[in-house]
């Protein structure tokens, strides 16, 4: 049996050493951002997502071993484990052949077979299986007995069936097998709930489908279940083959594994009727349920995946950087909130006014909007995407014109998640006098500026960029979007004077109780003057210091190497770089000529490899430099608010707001996202969505079709002219109006590639 290093080498295509060598750094507690920058000799240059898998692996693996032994003891002490038996389970690969193994042996309830045996049935059973030629009823006679509840012939035949399919049904080997024919030639099939197709209407490509289950796609599967969890369809799995005449090939294979031939002899219809129960009774609903389980873990593993690179993707987008902004929370009755934040995010001031219905005071509101621009200099306005954001956003541009002299851009982000951050504990400790429906204009406003800084403080499952990620488990996609926000934020790093609590516990080898520690540590201290400083702070020790330090930035401090992602421990090698240069540090950082000079196999030696001397003299030629792009903006058209004001053919301006594996959603500013297909991101063949745009990208589109009843517009990102006779919108619709005249986008009329509008609004298909 191959070791669990072994195994994960294999998978993961890389050396053994590599492996063991991060499963022992693991197992100590290093973080997943630390071996993957500082420990690169040690795991051969193993990546984040690299490691994120054989942590994964290791985890399911380990679990794996546990349960082995622990079967492996239990059939011991049942005196019941043969050689043949134990090697078996101990090649077994998966759980589901190790609990097919164990099946036999598993303590049950009491079964119907089990009680057939207390009643004496079981050779009546083997010997109907054995000698076919025995008369079934006249066998059966001799079995009868009130006493143990047999009542009479019938009832013995079929206690004997029930000992017989369940010793069928336990065999590893047939099971496996039947497991494997369900899953590569099996179909899943969708009905609609009669007296449901009016109000599932959504479902409605679903209420006569069939797909082969191996080729259901992971959003389609979390849609049907969907659908049927919402009482909308009814699934089944079966094979093609299922109602023809004679055995099918299930029942066939079970008949070959017990060596049933039907041979016209007095028990072959018996037993060939024991086949079928076995199949249809015994077999067919636990397969069915095996196969639907694993297309809803497959489609869930796929879409954490899907969330998880669009969450990265977010994370990572440009930052505006540090601009006074003003955020505008859109709303209709209650007014539109407004925060005014300074270039750090802190709030200067805050507003309500109320542009929109019931009061109508367009001017009142230019005009307060107009004093704090004044007051602060205001130099970006965010606006919230979501209801009331267009005329909202018209608001914005109306004040721009207003006020020539000052340089306003108008820029409109994603609001998911920000009603959340309003109402918690993070935000009642930061603005515990700041009204609830007022701090979500802030935070508006501060994902502008840094969507990182801000995003951490929210749940990452409620800034909504994922495919069904309601429908998944909800613990595994809350790990893999930790491990992603931390993958995120120590590939930017933080400044140890400025971070926030929430993005100071995302630091590799820090929890919120110690980054509360450094914040209120800075606060009775006031700023750190280098990374050593951090070992004073209360319960962080060297440990600590070892994971965390090269992630955190001391800027203008004591040492220039605290401000880089060079880690402490490497300071002596830079100081002999340093030397060989003939130039002090401070001196060297940044001096591109002289660092491009330096070969890094002159300073490689045991503990620093040519891997890492290569990433200080990179980092030392571009000191902090910050994976993120830089800030780019979009224009939405002016006159398109509606998805009545869409007609095929019209190009547009959007922005990407979630990638799925079906195609991509793209905000073009009418409230609803559209959905670029797969099939039309590109001239050519596109296989991954991701190989073409990714969240937070500013796209051109071409419309398609608009679809009002069911609030769907299809785009396209293809070359050429939009295919002639496109159905037009559904039945009972408004039509859609002819093509309005258009202006040229204002360079004010803003979308943000920082951010994006990170809502997709999946609907149920």
């Amino acid at each position: 049996m191959k070791s669990i290093t072994q195994l994960i080498a294999e998978e993961l295509n890389v050396r053994v050493p590599q492996v063991d060598a991060a499963v022992s750094l693991l197992d100590d507690k290093a973080t997943v951002p630390f071996i993957a920058r500082y420990r690169k000799e040690a795991t051969g240059g193993l990546d984040d997502t690299q490691l994120r898998t054989l942590e994964e692996r290791l985890t399911y693996l380990r679990d794996l071993d546990d349960r082995r032994g622990a079967i492996l003891k239990s059939i011991e002490e049942q005196g019941k484990l043969t050689p043949g038996l134990a090697a078996a389970i101990r090649d077994a690969a998966t759980k589901a052949r190790l609990e097919d193994l164990y099946l036999p042996y598993k303590v049950k309830r009491r079964t119907k077979a089990q009680i057939a045996r207390e009643a004496g049935l079981e050779p009546l059973a083997h010997a109907l299986w054995h000698d076919p030629t025995l008369n079934p009823e006249a066998t059966a006679a001799s079995y009868v007995d009130a006493d143990k509840g047999v009542a009479d012939a019938a009832a013995a035949l079929e206690g004997a069936r029930w000992i017989l399919m369940e010793s069928f049904a336990e065999d590893a080997e047939l099971v496996g097998g039947l497991r494997t024919l369900l899953w590569e030639r099996g179909e899943w099939r969708s009905t609609v709930v009669p007296g449901k197709e009016a109000e599932g209407v959504k479902y409605s490509d679903y209420f006569t489908a069939t797909e082969q289950v191996k080729a259901v796609p992971s959003h389609r599967t979390l849609a049907l279940l969907r659908g049927r969890k919402e009482g909308f369809l009814r699934l089944s799995v079966g094979l093609p083959d299922e109602g023809v005449d004679g055995p099918t090939e299930p029942e066939r294979r079970i008949a070959g594994r017990a060596k049933i031939e039907n041979k016209g002899r007095p028990a072959d219809k018996w037993l060939a009727e024991t086949i079928r129960w076995t199949w249809k009774v015994k077999l067919l609903g636990h397969l069915e349920l095996d196969a639907e389980q694993r297309l809803r873990e497959q489609a869930e593993v796929e879409a954490i995946k899907v969330f998880g690179r669009n969450l990265h993707d977010l994370l990572l987008a440009a930052p505006a950087g540090q601009r006074v902004t003003m955020g505008l929370d859109p709303g209709i009755r209650t007014g539109v909130k407004v925060a005014v934040v300074n270039g750090t995010g802190k709030v200067v001031d805050t507003a309500t006014v109320y542009p929109h219905e019931p009061r109508k005071d367009w001017a009142g509101s230019l005009r307060t909007l107009g004093q704090l621009a004044a007051k602060h200099g205001v130099q970006l306005i965010a606006i919230g995407n979501g209801t009331a954001s267009r005329e909202t956003d018209k608001l914005a541009a109306d004040l721009i014109k207003a006020l020539p002299d000052l340089p306003l851009t108008k820029v409109m982000v994603s609001e998911a998640g920000a009603s959340v951050y309003s109402a918690s504990e993070i935000a009642a400790k930061e603005f515990p006098d700041l009204d609830v429906s007022l701090r979500g204009a802030v935070s508006i406003a501060r994902r502008l500026q840094d969507p990182l800084a801000e995003l951490v403080r929210i749940d990452p499952k409620a800034i909504g960029v994922g495919q069904y990620q309601h429908d998944v488990s909800p613990f595994q996609l809350g790990k893999t979007l930790n491990a992603v926000v931390e993958d995120c934020v120590n590939a930017v790093g933080a400044d140890l004077n400025t971070a926030s609590v929430p993005l100071l516990a995302r630091i590799s080898g820090l929890s919120e109780a110690l980054a509360g520690n450094i914040v209120s540590f800075r606060d009775a201290n006031g700023p750190f003057r280098n990374r050593k400083q951090l070992l004073k702070v209360p319960r962080v020790g060297e440990r600590t210091y070892q994971q965390a330090a090269g992630f955190l930035r001391v800027m203008n401090g004591d040492n220039p190497l605290d401000a880089s992602a060079v880690h402490p421990e490497a300071y002596a090698l830079v100081e002999r770089i340093a030397t060989q240069t003939g130039l002090a540090i401070g001196e060297l950082i940044g001096k591109s000529p002289v660092i491009r000079t330096l070969r890094p196999e002159d300073f490689a030696d045991a503990q620093f490899g040519v891997p890492t001397v290569k990433d200080i003299l990179a980092e030392l030629d571009k000191p902090n430099r910050d994976p993120r792009p830089e800030f780019k903006t979009a224009a939405f058209k002016d006159g398109v608010q509606d998805l009545r004001d869409l007609v095929p053919g019209m190009m547009l301006e959007g922005v990407v707001t979630n990638v799925a594996n079906f195609g991509a959603f793209v905000d073009i500013g009418v409230h609803q996202d559209g959905l670029v297909h797969v099939s039309q991101l590109a001239d050519r063949f596109v296989k991954d969505p991701r190989e073409v745009v990714k969240a937070g990208d500013i796209v051109t589109v071409r419309v398609v079709e608009v679809d009002t009843e069911r609030k769907r517009i299809a785009l396209t990102m293809k070359s050429g002219e939009v295919q002639k006779g496109a159905r037009p919108a559904a039945k009972g619709a408004a039509p859609a109006p002819g093509p309005r005249p258009v202006a040229t986008p204002r360079p004010a009329a803003i979308a943000n590639t920082a951010f994006g509008a990170a809502f997709a609004k999946l609907s149920g298909k």
